[in-house]
């Protein structure tokens, strides 16, 4: 097995925590940076050290946000009435840049998944209920991934949206099962968006 300096086999390491990002790959990104791009690499540390500094959870959307309020939060989105509930902040940016959408959102950061010890407690569900009691939230639009965790996820929260008497719609056309929302060209997210429908049970009586 080939040995590098150290600092050049930290940064190999560093990168290979990435996703989808393998050895080669990321002995391949650590050599390009050093060879011909300090410079970029320069800029991609000091970003990266800002993020990590700046950037915290909102308190009541969890989606990150610096030390300004929270985009995400703001009394002009909350007149729209919507609450849209995803699984990841990757998945709210697509919505963002896919869809006309600008309403509220609450990010679950994970989803249910017992064999993974992912509970409500971790998905902060404690939080959705408060905001589920808000008078200003006339729908909750669920945005879990087509999966079969995503789908158990939705269920539970559809059974939450009910006990607070809030309308639930959930993204249909278009997305595949087992997709994730972030993979999903702008067509078909937009079309899932548009074409969202009432869960099964919603307002049975």
């Amino acid at each position: 097995m080939a040995e590098f300096p150290a600092p050049l086999s930290r940064l190999i390491e560093a990168l290979k925590r990435l996703p989808g990002v393998g050895a080669k790959s990321a002995q391949r990104m650590a050599l390009h940076m050093l060879d011909r791009d300090r410079e970029g690499a320069s800029f991609l540390a000091e970003s990266l050290q800002r993020a990590m500094s700046e950037l915290s959870r909102c308190e009541t959307c969890r989606m990150y946000r610096d030390e300004k309020a929270c985009r995400y939060c703001s009394e002009a989105r909350s007149a729209a009435g919507q609450l849209c509930v995803v699984e990841s902040p990757a998945d709210l940016l697509a919505i963002e840049q896919h869809t006309d959408y600008r309403g509220r959102y609450f990010v679950l950061m994970g989803r249910l998944s017992p064999l993974e010890g992912t509970g409500p407690d971790e998905l902060g569900l404690d939080q959705l209920a408060d905001l589920l009691r808000a008078n200003w939230v006339k729908e909750m639009i669920l945005a879990t991934n087509p999966t079969v965790e995503g789908e158990t996820t939705a269920y539970y929260l559809g059974e939450m949206a009910r006990a607070a008497g809030v309308p639930i719609t959930r993204l249909a056309h278009g997305l595949p099962m087992g997709g994730e929302l972030e993979y999903q060209d702008r067509g078909t997210l937009a079309h899932a968006f548009a074409g969202r429908r009432a869960l099964e049970g919603d307002n049975d009586g």
